[in-house]
């Protein structure tokens, strides 16, 4: 007879090898009537019980890409975010910008996919750089995926395991008095604390590895629990009258010799620097982490203001305060590969990679704004993107748990890169499509991680839905643009038409062009695919350039923000039609104006035709048309 598990988390461990492995407590309990100790009114309390294919918990930056992943292949997703608005770190919540692989100063890989079509529309579409927009712009792309379901302000508290596998999830919105039992067939843990993870018993990591452990040169000499602590960030702006300020009376106090290691640049947006909670149980020790991290935000403010070092912040005011802190580290959730700091610093072209990263290892020592002695952070830039496995991706030992973000499996020091929001994004995007392959193919993480034939599969899957992937070329056999010749009507002395069939859609450092360019001109240059028979077809993705080697994100941080292009990227081909050859003439099957995105799907009814011709008439403000690549599909 199967037995059931419900479990609940409650942090116990051990030190396994030198790294520490947790497994939780194992604890019987019905939702409805107990939760964390507390009461349920079951006349008060509704339960609802519901049923899906993949469950998301989490909806910061890799569980929206996660569950819009999912989504878009095919699956039934819920995704369950315990704040009222998406994003996470990135939420005008705590207004972290998302960084990623694009900070390389030699080969900057600004990352693609989901990540990029949110970026590139929040640039356009939002002129008044406000955060509460860019929520807003999260929530309409995840509520308008028909396979998504949303459950905000959704907490999940509980998991119902059965031998290896999580069978359900517990969940509560107290905001409207429901409690949520979920079924589904594969869970996503996007969490970033791993806390649906450590619910359900998978093993975990947490703290720093000593140097035995996994021969990292970065690591310490002995392995402790400390990790990278919270930030709190802030915002203020210069008026046009004085602005005094009075700190509260918990505010800590500081001297300029607090400040030798710690830049105070500029004061509109400030600072990763305020930094604490490494040293504790850093998600425990939350309430007391937040006061603490308040009460470092109003003493360097009262520093600006009264030390008399900066007189010239006279007219300058806090207008906006942090309450949520933002998280760098807590648990590790154990895979079948622990990413380590060499397959960092010197990249292994992993067989079942299916993301990238590229930020720095950029550890920051626990004691944080406790020691303000030493320097806040130690950052070594990496030369190249390295690659991210799937097997990195999911729990060992619970068989349909998938893992996404800075809970992933990885050292210590290797996740001093992979931390951070843009990264995690194309993880998220990754394990979604991984899901909904797992489901059409019913086979668990692991056999599809072993299997070299659907590990192809999902990395040209992952390729045509553009997340970019370390050397892995385009070779998708429903593909029918790849049995085409190509011509155009004219071309730049490098950009050539059949770059558009290369198999590579972005520029990767090799010193070759991958994309056709012709000059705009009043005749509008065109691309022409053509076939030896005819073909049928019914969709057309197209990939422009959207300047992928410069950052692009928001930010209060005006340095940052002013070396950006801001509003549609001027590369990106903006007005353009498609034609096809039906009855011995070319008729228009599709047209866009205004476009901004990188990857273009088109939908269109169903032809049969010997060639299709795309004209560009205008870009975002670029001399030169420019497409990096062409597919077509019968779908």
């Amino acid at each position: 007879m199967t037995k059931s598990t419900r479990r609940k988390f409650i942090q116990t461990g051990a030190i396994a090898g030198g790294t520490f492995l947790f497994n939780p407590v194992t604890l019987f309990s019905n939702p409805l009537e107990e939760i964390k100790g507390g009461k349920i009114n079951k006349e008060v309390y509704q339960n609802r019980n519901l049923a899906t294919e993949v469950l998301i918990a989490g909806g910061g930056m890799s569980g929206i890409s996660a569950a819009i992943s999912a989504a878009r292949n095919g699956a039934k997703v819920i995704l369950a975010h315990d704040r009222s608005r998406l994003g996470g770190n990135a939420s005008s919540e705590i207004r972290m910008h998302i960084s990623g692989a694009s900070v390389m100063e030699e080969k900057p890989w600004r990352e693609t996919g989901i990540l990029e079509e949110l970026v590139l529309t929040e640039a356009a579409t939002n002129p008044q750089r406000s955060f509460e927009m860019w929520d807003l712009i999260l929530y309409d792309k995840v509520i308008s995926e028909p396979n998504i379901t949303l459950l905000l302000d959704t907490v999940v508290f509980e998991a119902l395991t059965e031998k290896d596998r999580i069978k359900s999830i517990s969940a509560i919105c107290s905001a409207t008095e429901e409690i949520y039992e979920i079924k589904a067939k594969f869970f996503i843990d996007c969490t970033g604390d791993g806390s649906m993870a450590a619910q359900s018993g998978a093993e975990y990591m947490r703290g720093r590895e000593g140097r035995d452990v996994f021969n990292e040169s970065l690591a310490i000499d002995k392995s402790d629990n400390y990790t990278m602590g919270n930030s709190l960030l802030f915002f203020s702006s210069k008026f046009e009258n004085p602005m005094p300020f009075k700190a509260p009376a918990w505010a800590k106090k500081y001297t300029s010799r607090d400040f030798s290691h710690r830049r105070i640049h500029s004061w509109e947006y400030g600072y990763w620097w305020i930094e604490i909670g490494g040293l504790g149980d850093i998600i425990k020790d939350g309430h007391s982490v937040r006061h603490e991290l308040l009460s470092i935000v109003m003493g360097v403010w009262d520093f600006i203001k009264n030390s008399g070092v900066y007189s010239e912040s006279v007219n300058w005011a806090l207008t906006w305060v942090g309450m949520i802190p933002g998280k760098r580290e807590s648990r590790r959730i154990t895979g079948d590969h622990i990413l380590v700091q060499q397959e960092v610093q010197s990249p292994v072209l992993f067989s079942d990679r299916v993301a990238y990263g590229g930020w720095p290892l950029d550890d920051h020592p626990p004691q944080g704004m406790n020691k303000t002695s030493i320097a806040p952070y130690r950052s070594i830039r990496l030369e190249q993107p390295y690659s991210i496995p799937l097997r990195s991706l999911y729990s060992r030992n619970v068989g349909n748990l998938f893992i996404a973000g800075r809970n992933l499996s990885a050292s210590h020091v290797a996740l001093s890169s992979t931390r951070v929001m843009a990264t995690c994004s194309t993880l998220g995007q990754a394990v979604g499509a991984a899901s909904a392959f797992c489901i059409n193919e019913n086979v668990s993480p692991k056999q599809l991680a072993a299997s070299e034939k659907h590990i192809t599969r999902l990395q040209q899957i992952l390729l045509r839905q553009d997340q970019s992937l370390l050397g892995v070329l385009n070779n998708d056999q429903n593909d029918l643009a790849r049995k085409a010749s190509v011509n155009a009507s004219s071309q730049t002395d490098i950009g050539k038409p059949e770059h558009v069939l290369d198999g590579i859609n972005r520029d990767i450092d090799d010193g070759k062009c991958h994309q056709w360019q012709a000059e705009i001109s009043p005749e509008n240059p065109w691309i022409e695919l053509r076939w030896n028979k005819k073909v049928t077809m019914n969709q057309i993705l197209l990939t422009f350039d959207t300047g992928a080697r410069r950052q692009l994100r928001l930010t209060g941080e005006d340095s940052v923000y002013n070396i950006q292009i801001r509003g549609p990227q001027p590369e990106c081909v903006s007005d353009f039609k498609i034609e096809a050859n039906t009855s011995d003439a070319y008729c228009e099957i599709k047209a866009l104006k205004g476009n901004y995105l990188r990857h273009v799907v088109l939908n269109f009814n169903k032809i049969s035709t010997d060639s299709i011709k795309i004209t560009v008439q205008d870009t975002n403000g670029d001399s030169l048309a420019r497409i990096f690549e062409i597919r077509c599909y019968l779908e």
